[in-house]
């Protein structure tokens, strides 16, 4: 016999502050967990936490922390939450697809960029800010390896704001595959896909745009014309001053996938080792700059969040 559904509120949760914003129409900017549960040392890890929130609030919007605590998505997390999830050990890494077994399970985890996208779209939040986002990785021929990312955003209407795809993917064939699933890519004041780490991979774009306004009067065209649920990504580069040096960033990565192979490294696995690989060859450079992207994507989600909740 089958069962009736759990009702939402027993797997998905805003804070009351998130829950008050979204009645009101005011802006909010959703943030993924999993840079503080597993991509920084502690403690700087809850210090970016708070300092990425407090950015969002700089522009006049509320941020939304998204992580799932014993088996319920939070859509924004207190300072002891956010705490929790910088500081407990086991957390797991949560996709789109672990997300009904971790609220039966009552796990916890940090929400990646699918996760993420599916959870704040699924609470009635429109902008996102990450890092950068996962893609189609090299050698995808033999392996077959494509980040979850790409197909949860081909059907979940929510603007991301990044800093392109990892480095340590197949950005060409990543830009391919956006395309063919029917995600708009825009660059933001640049005509070239960025490079993550770098101001630029060297890919060129279809679509630029100036101001967070322009980001907003995309998202507005795409509710008047409806069809597919798919995302808008918001490419923003690092500042080139900021930017991890290409020449170092070029030699490490190739040490680093020398030596996934010699490792014979695959799967799951092969990202975080190969972005590990990195933080340790360029003696922690690689991580101020992915710092820096990820700063610069919270400035611009809070302003076009903001200009989205104004003129909507």
């Amino acid at each position: 016999m089958r069962t009736s559904p759990l009702p939402i509120d027993t797997v998905l949760r805003p804070s009351q502050e998130v829950a008050e914003a979204l009645a009101q129409g005011a802006p909010v900017v959703a943030l993924e967990s999993t840079i503080i549960s597993h991509g920084l040392p502690q403690p700087r890890n809850l210090e970016v936490a708070t300092e990425l929130e407090e950015i969002v609030r700089e522009q006049g919007a509320v941020p939304a922390t998204i992580a799932v605590l014993d088996g319920v998505a939070r859509i924004g997390l207190d300072h002891a939450e956010l705490k929790r999830i910088a500081t407990e050990s086991g957390l797991r890494k949560l996709g789109y697809r672990d997300l009904p077994a971790a609220a039966a399970l009552k796990a916890s985890g940090a929400t990646t960029v699918s996760a993420t996208s599916f959870l704040a779209a699924r609470a009635g939040i429109r902008v996102f800010a990450t890092g950068g986002l996962g893609g189609v990785h090299r050698q995808w021929s033999d392996s077959q390896d494509e980040s979850a990312d790409l197909d949860t955003l081909s059907r979940t209407r929510i603007t991301v704001v990044c800093a392109g795809v990892k480095s340590i993917l197949d950005v060409p064939a990543t830009l391919q595959r956006l395309e063919t699933r029917g995600v708009t890519v825009t660059g933001f004041r640049t005509d070239e896909f960025p490079g993550f780490y770098l101001h630029t991979s060297g890919e060129r774009i279809d679509w630029r745009i100036e101001t967070p306004q322009e980001a907003a009067a995309v998202m507005r065209a795409q509710d008047a014309f409806g069809g597919p649920e798919t995302a808008l990504i918001v490419a923003n580069p690092v500042p080139l001053e900021q930017q991890l040096d290409p020449d170092l960033h070029d030699r490490v990565l190739a040490e680093a996938l020398d030596a996934a192979e010699r490792k014979r490294i695959t799967g799951q696995a092969i990202t975080p080792f190969l972005l590990d690989y990195l933080v340790r060859g360029t003696d922690g450079a690689s991580l101020e700059a992915n710092l820096a992207a990820v700063r610069g994507n919270t400035r611009l989600a809070g302003q076009i969040a903001a200009s989205w909740s104004k003129e909507s």
